[in-house]
């Protein structure tokens, strides 16, 4: 297996122990893990080409949908709710 792969492998590991955390300790990694996606799944695609970078990026997609919805929500400034500090 490719070093872009096990690293890969080792950013869904990562990933899936930040889920385990209560929320307010999920921010910091998670912010870490959100900015080494792109330049991970560069590098897949640099070694493995555009078909794996793809299913590398629906897996990327599918583990961090909610951060990503809330960052396409505010930059087109559509109202954003987060759960557990929005009022009733």
């Amino acid at each position: 297996m490719s070093m872009s792969l096990i690293l890969g492998c080792f950013w869904v590991l990562a990933a899936t122990a930040t889920a385990f955390l209560p929320m307010r300790h999920q921010y910091p990694p998670g912010i870490v893990l959100l900015i080494a996606a792109p330049c991970l799944l560069a590098y897949i695609g640099w070694q493995h080409g555009i078909w794996i970078t793809v299913l590398a990026l629906l897996a990327f997609g599918s583990m961090f949908r909610n951060p990503l919805i809330y960052l396409a929500r505010r930059a087109m400034g559509k109202p954003v709710s987060i759960p557990g500090r929005d009022e009733p």
